[in-house]
């Protein structure tokens, strides 16, 4: 559980282009709306990779993506020697790729709040999923997910997720909390922290999904101005319970130890660091169920390295390399295969991530993806991710 990287929640500013881009594009869901089509869709993925790679690949990760442990094996195998660059934020990572259709990186590992943009702002194009052998190992959530697969067309390589959970002081409640009301409970004014990022506002439209069915909110990532109200409304009274919005993991875990809060939204990471750490907390998905991140690895347009991009992409996709990544990052593998091999690294640790849990559990789970203006039914009715950053910035005063 060593080297995790705080980078989900520093920024998720959208870029009016990028904006602009998706608004006039569309978007695709569980549903299965068909879509625009995004400006790469037409160019054909390869149908075989070479055994001799170009000796090179350059890498956008997220900090902790790129390790010794499967980095070096991997350069000693095929002769691809990797230069990354880190990045804080989804927003970074667009800001990188959209120059030149990612000419100057061979791929980038977007998170579910990145990929739409990406997509449609031509900085990716599709991949050959008969190229990556483990991918036909991936759990069925993340072969063609909606937020990296458009209109059947694979845009990238699933690769970790984690839910985000209610994480409890079991002192203060012995039996888990059913619901996430408990976070917009006054009688808990002051003892709850949440992330401190937009897509937050997910989470409450989640929540009043179930709450309140009159509004008819079927995506918590796809909201009419009526359901968008609605959920911003919670969201301001919530304000005034929460002790702190985190924008770090320490920040939440030292909230628990130190008892200043017994509530809070989370990554089972916390609750694996506060286990160690002797603090007597738990975490739970609630009736309502949950939303989450899933992150993908992404081939950009203009790639000079497409070989070793591939070839990477297939390496990082094998059972024990996703097991060694879960394990040193505090996540979840999408090789089902894996599972065994997080056993026989860290005993515990398959079951700690959610890496064996059922498919009913997954089906609870929202996974991240930009909101843009297209909505399930096709309309243009949906609020853009522009408008949540606005929404969440007033949310917070």
């Amino acid at each position: 559980m060593k080297g995790i990287q705080l980078h989900r929640l520093v920024a998720f500013a959208i870029a009016a282009a990028s904006v602009m881009a998706m608004t006039a594009c569309g978007s695709t869901s569980t549903g299965g709306v068909t879509t625009k089509q995004p400006p790469t869709a037409g160019i054909k993925p390869p149908t075989s990779v070479a055994a001799t790679g170009e000796g090179a690949l350059d890498l956008i990760d997220w900090g902790g993506y790129v390790q010794t442990l499967w980095q070096k094996p991997f350069e000693d195998a095929t002769g691809c020697k990797i230069h990354y660059q880190d990045a804080g934020s989804s927003d970074e990572m667009v800001s990188l790729m959209t120059g030149g259709g990612g000419g100057n990186w061979d791929m980038v590992s977007a998170s579910g709040d990145a990929d739409l943009r990406l997509i449609y702002n031509g900085s990716v194009k599709p991949m050959n999923m008969d190229l990556i052998p483990d991918w036909k190992n991936f759990g069925d959530k993340f072969k063609s997910p909606p937020f990296n697969t458009i209109n059947g067309v694979h845009y990238g390589v699933s690769l970790q997720w984690g839910p985000n959970t209610l994480l409890y002081n079991t002192d203060k409640f012995p039996t888990a909390p059913t619901t996430w009301g408990v976070l917009y409970d006054p009688q808990y004014s002051g003892l709850i922290t949440i992330p401190d990022n937009p897509i937050q506002i997910a989470d409450a439209a989640l929540y009043l999904s179930v709450k309140n069915p009159s509004l008819k909110i079927t995506d918590p990532y796809e909201l009419t101005q009526k359901q968008f109200d609605a959920v911003v409304t919670l969201l301001k009274t919530q304000k005034s319970y929460v002790k702190k919005y985190w924008a770090a993991v320490s920040d939440e875990e030292s909230l628990f130890k130190s008892g200043d809060v017994v509530l809070g939204a989370a990554w089972p990471i916390m609750t694996s660091d506060l286990h160690l750490a002797g603090a007597h907390t738990a975490d739970t998905i609630p009736s309502e169920g949950a939303t989450g991140w899933a992150d993908t690895w992404m081939l950009a347009t203009n790639a000079p390295h497409p070989n070793c991009a591939y070839k990477w992409a297939a390496w990082i996709s094998t059972a024990k390399v996703q097991a060694e990544q879960a394990i040193n990052y505090g996540e979840t593998p999408v090789n089902t295969k894996a599972c065994a091999e997080m056993e026989s690294l860290s005993p515990g640790s398959c079951a700690a991530y959610h890496a064996n849990a059922p498919e009913t559990y997954f089906n609870s789970i929202k996974f991240w993806k930009t909101p843009i203006s297209t909505c399930d039914d096709g309309s243009e009715n949906c609020m853009t991710y522009a408008q949540w950053q606005s929404a969440w910035t007033t949310i917070k005063g």
